[in-house]
């Protein structure tokens, strides 16, 4: 049966005895007219020599959906939608009528309505019927304002769109950036108001946010690792805006509204931005040969108009004050990271700011790491650092000394070799198993990375730091000998811990069955693995339980000390093959425990091997029946 599309027809029909032409019925007479029509309606709508009259019947039937005799047809629209796309730009260039001109904008999409804006066939006149049936967009703004006379009324649409949205306003301005070619003409430079007003937009959410700082919902659980914790909440449209004007940043950072969110910003982000920038340069192959040293992002004068903002003063009464005093903190030793000249033009400030964050978020009053508390460890080595960068107080500086002090020993682990990485990089790094560089391997060399940085600090107590150098892993002072800078009195003091004669270097080394066949009690070496601090490291303890288990020396005593999961599901099944079928026997009951104690989650349960068979029927199996 063919499609049709509804066209108003020009006869005539007869309501009784009186004839009723089109006009007469008000609403007209539609009919329908076969949709293999469709590139004959475009044709006719693109056609230079069609009459205006004809104008309201093309558009009628180009724009009604297409339909048959059982209803719409969803084939034959698309037909209809690709033809009429095709004609718009045609139809609207020689439509002035508003009604007519609003049913073609409704039928074209956003990409459509911008490229038609952009070469003015769509005007700010055309706004109510375009925005009656979808919000403003970026797009729509940018190519509306590529005419002089409609930039203040694009401008007037931005507090329309959602914040997140303001900057791509001119990030989007050009639509051909990536797919231009020689003969595309190059798109005109922003107007200055319109990027005036977006940077203004950007730069105001900060802004407002400086005078009544309040903690956004849920903003306890940003990462502790983001430097930006408080004032990257808004995301970093602000920061976008301010990279394209470099050489307005002086005037922007001495206004009156904007200039501590400027401030802000430039401590922030310029010279990361800058640095990231170089390595993309370096890494093409057609950029310049760049300077080994290049200028600073900030100049000297500029670093000194951003001192205000520089330790971020409207945070200070901040609720929840161990925290917050804690994340400022690291923030302020971020921007002097990213600006050290920072730690000579503003020294005496940013001393006076690192006391008293201390102070108030009591930052040295130790508590116990609870359980399940995995970032324990990184916030006291954080506080080390960021403290050795910031403070020159004696009592401070001491007092993160012996927060490193009361962490936990480091576990050392030197695993089995393993047959595939010897076979792929044959044996290529013949230090693998010096104690300094296994204590590498999971980052556990912090400790003692962090104690040298503040050992650098010159008002730093050496009395403080040589407690904490007494009371080092093995490995950790190797560290010190082999790969720690710092001053001449911290690597003697080092060196001159005293070391007992039966003392070895504190590694916990897994070998081969080979190997622990040559000793004299290989049990025994197995046990001293499951007894060392190693097992007590997310990171090693797996490593450990592997070894074990997969060792022919192991016993039942082994096993039963280990975690169920790694026995049962994380290694060859055998491994606990024979021992539940012996355990459990022809006892019905038993099988019923074991599958009802397997459905536990072992991870959060930290049961054991042993209680697991514990956790059954403790009545011997031998050959009992159900």
């Amino acid at each position: 049966m063919p499609t049709r599309a509804l066209v108003r027809r020009t006869v005539v029909s007869t309501d009784g005895d009186r004839v009723v032409t089109p006009g007469q019925a008000g609403e007209g007479i539609w009919g329908m007219v076969n949709a293999r029509t469709y590139p004959l309606w475009r044709d006719l709508a693109m056609s230079e020599d069609l009459p205006k009259e004809a104008l309201k019947t093309v558009i009628g039937a180009l724009c009604a959906p297409a339909t048959n005799r059982d209803g719409f047809d969803a084939q034959a629209d698309r037909w209809r939608e690709t033809a009429l796309k095709a004609a718009l730009p045609a139809l609207l260039a020689r439509t002035s009528a508003k009604r007519m001109r609003g049913q073609l904008l409704v039928h074209a999409d956003e990409k459509t309505l911008a490229a038609l804006a952009a070469d003015g066939t769509v005007t700010t006149a055309d706004l109510p019927a375009i925005l009656r049936h979808r919000r403003v967009w970026p797009g729509l703004i940018s190519a509306l304002a590529r005419h002089p006379d409609q930039v203040e009324a694009a401008i007037a649409l931005l507090p329309r769109l959602p914040d997140h949205e303001v900057e791509q306003v001119v990030r989007d301005w050009d639509p051909d950036r990536y797919t231009r070619t020689k003969e595309t003409p190059p798109a005109p430079p922003v107007p200055q108001e319109l990027f005036d007003a977006v940077l203004e937009a950007c730069l105001t959410p900060l802004a407002a946010y400086l005078l009544h700082p309040e903690p956004e919902e849920g903003w306890e659980a940003v990462s502790a690792f983001s430097k930006d914790w408080s004032l990257e909440l808004g995301g970093r449209a602000g920061w976008a805006m301010l990279a394209r004007c470099p050489q307005r940043w002086a005037q922007l950072a001495a206004h009156p509204a904007l200039g501590s969110a400027v401030q802000h910003l430039l401590l922030d982000q310029a010279e990361t931005q800058a640095l990231e920038d170089a390595r993309l340069d370096a890494a093409d192959p057609d950029s310049e040969e760049l300077s080994a040293d290049p200028a600073p992002a900030l100049s000297e004068d500029l670093l000194l108009a951003c001192l205000p903002a520089l330790c971020l003063p409207e945070l200070a009464d901040l609720p929840n004050p161990r925290v917050t005093a804690r994340r400022t903190l690291h923030h302020l030793a971020n921007r002097v990271r990213s600006n050290p000249r920072l730690a000579d033009l503003a020294a005496g400030q940013l001393h006076a700011a690192a006391d008293a964050l201390v102070t108030r978020g009591q930052l040295l009053t130790w508590s116990d790491k609870q359980k399940g508390d995995h970032e324990f460890d990184g916030r006291v080595l954080r506080l080390a650092d960021d403290l050795a960068l910031l403070s020159a107080n004696p009592d401070h500086l001491a007092g993160a000394c012996a927060h490193l002090g009361r962490l936990d020993q480091p576990a050392v682990v030197s695993p089995k070799p393993s047959r595939t990485l010897i076979r792929v990089l044959d044996n290529a790094d013949p230090d693998h198993d010096r104690p300094a560089r296994l204590l590498e391997r999971h980052s556990e060399h912090r400790r003692v990375q962090a104690l040298a940085t503040l050992a650098a600090n010159p008002h730093i107590p050496r009395a403080a730091v040589a407690d904490v150098l007494n009371g080092l892993h093995p490995a950790e002072l190797a560290w010190i000998a082999e790969k720690a800078g710092g001053p001449d009195w911290f690597l003697a003091t080092a060196a001159a811990v005293p070391v007992p004669e039966d003392e070895d270097d504190g590694v916990v080394r897994l070998v081969d069955d080979d190997e622990l066949g040559k000793h004299p009690d290989p049990a025994a070496v197995l046990q001293s693995w499951l007894d060392s601090p190693a097992t007590g490291e997310f990171l090693s303890r797996s490593e450990v339980y592997r070894a074990v288990v997969k060792s022919r020396y192991r016993t039942l005593e082994h096993l039963r000390q280990i975690p169920a999961d790694e026995v049962l599901a994380r290694h060859e099944p055998e491994v606990a093959l024979k021992i539940l079928l012996y355990h459990c026997g022809r006892s019905t009951g038993r099988w019923e425990a074991l599958a009802a104690a397997m459905t536990f989650d072992y991870d959060d349960e930290k049961i054991t091997f042993g209680q697991l068979l514990d956790s059954l029927d403790p009545t011997p199996a031998g050959a009992q029946t159900s």
